[in-house]
């Protein structure tokens, strides 16, 4: 005989007693409730905080709006048997999907940690999804960074610096995205630290579900430490692409130079000195002229030649 478990129902009323959610807009009318909580929330600049009613955890998670990527700041302050968040006043993202969590396992609505462990668990699925957002980011651009170390795009035309140049300020975008989500985790991990040791051993399976949590949080900052990796290996693939276009440019200036400034000095010399020009008068001086001219041009190409600085 199979007995059925009941499962807890979600209620709101429960949710909106233990989880008191804020915007920044909101604390002026709210000074009242937050008085009486003894809640207050400390500085930006401070960080963490505690006090004898709450612990503040200050956390700054990269959110994806539409098409674009901003870093936010939200604040947990953690009490007893209230848990009171602080968010931008646009709203906050992983917090509404976390909602989804709660109505899913209505049991963590029970307590202030168990809502607080959904809201962590929502915000680590959004960096999730961002690194693999830089990630594919970076494995399109491995095809551009290809051709730009082969020197020639798909259509064999030549790339110049300033395709390069394109290249590495996408590079560097997504580096400080990538080194973003990192501090992120670091502070996102820390919150889930320590709400593992506010909960301690009085629940142990939302201690079991923390430490899970954590894990998750280390594999995703592990992962965006690879991404950070691979991008660094291809800054430096197109840095030293550039440096070789450099070094290829100065090579032609200096070629040229080493060629024409022989024939120039000659006839610089027969500009200085056109009232006396013997050879003009020999039966083939002006034609040994011009071939003294090209032999100051070849005899300077023939050694660069033969250096190999033509390759």
């Amino acid at each position: 005989m199979i007995t059925a478990i009941a499962k807890t129902p979600f209620d709101a009323g429960i949710l909106d007693r233990v989880w008191l959610r804020l915007r920044q807009g909101d604390l002026a009318a709210r000074r009242e409730t937050l008085d009486a909580l003894g809640c207050r929330f400390p500085a930006p600049s401070e960080g963490y905080e505690e006090d004898d009613a709450f612990i503040y955890l200050p956390v700054s998670p990269l959110v994806r709006r539409g098409d674009h990527i901003h870093q936010d700041t939200v604040y947990f302050a953690i009490g007893d048997t209230i848990l009171v968040t602080l968010e931008p006043d646009d709203g906050f993202p992983p917090f509404d999907r976390a909602l989804a969590t709660l109505q899913r396992r209505p049991e963590l609505i029970r307590t202030a940690h168990g809502v607080m462990y959904a809201l962590l668990s929502a915000m680590n699925s959004a960096a999730h999804q961002i690194v693999e957002l830089a990630s594919n980011a970076l494995d399109a651009m491995t095809g551009p960074i290809t051709e730009i170390m082969d020197g020639t795009d798909e259509k064999g035309r030549e790339l110049g610096v300033g395709d390069i140049a394109g290249a590495m300020s996408q590079l560097n975008e997504n580096e400080d995205l990538i080194s973003r989500m990192q501090e992120g985790q670091l502070l996102l991990e820390r919150a889930a630290r320590y709400l593992r040791n506010e909960v301690g051993g009085s629940n142990a399976d939302l201690r079991l579900s923390i430490e899970t949590l954590i894990s998750d949080i280390q594999s995703v900052k592990e992962h965006a430490g690879f991404e950070h990796d691979k991008l660094r290996y291809l800054q430096n693939a197109v840095m030293t692409s550039l440096n070789v276009k450099q070094n290829q440019i100065v090579k032609v200036f200096t070629i040229i130079t080493a060629v024409f400034l022989p024939p120039t000095l000659v006839a610089t010399f027969y500009g200085m000195n056109f009232a006396v020009m013997p050879e003009l008068a020999w039966k083939h001086g002006f034609p040994m002229t011009i071939i003294l001219t090209l032999l100051a041009a070849l005899l300077p190409l023939v050694y660069i030649k033969q250096k190999g600085w033509l390759r």
